[in-house]
């Protein structure tokens, strides 16, 4: 039976949930920070209302594809070694994440919220990319 982070990423389809849905829930989120750009292009700048339900909407977004890493962590990770296998994946989002309030602070100092917006959505599109390197999954038994 699959629930949880599964169903909500692809565990429907009969499959358990694997690269396809590692890349695809990334790249629904490398998309919310351009239609927040789009948004603000084409009302003359980016308000407070675009602000907030794009950040809304990414928070939505961004909490499914964690939930279904930390699913993949588990599903990946070895017999032998898993805690290993864990830490180093937390030990990684860790870092990931300091690296990213310390890029997005330079950014937003240097060139502005809009600068961010679109680092924020070319390092999601990355991410997006080098997910499609994961291992298939095995289907649902």
């Amino acid at each position: 039976m699959i629930t949880g982070a599964g169903k909500a990423s692809g565990g429907r389809a009969g499959m358990l949930p694997g690269k396809k849905a590692a890349f695809g829930w990334v790249l629904v989120l490398s998309a919310i920070p351009l239609l927040m750009l789009l948004a603000a292009d084409l009302s003359g700048g980016l308000s407070g209302e675009v602000l907030i339900s794009g950040l809304l909407i990414f928070g939505a977004v961004f909490a499914v594809n964690s939930s279904l890493h930390s699913y993949l962590i588990l599903r990946y990770a070895r017999t032998e070694g898993a805690s290993l296998d864990v830490g180093f994946y937390y030990m990684s989002n860790a870092a990931g994440r300091l690296l990213g309030t310390v890029l997005s602070g330079g950014v937003y100092q240097l060139w502005g919220l809009e600068a961010c917006l679109l680092v924020s959505a070319v390092c999601l599109a990355t991410a997006a990319v080098i997910s499609l390197k994961l291992p298939e999954t095995d289907p649902v038994a």
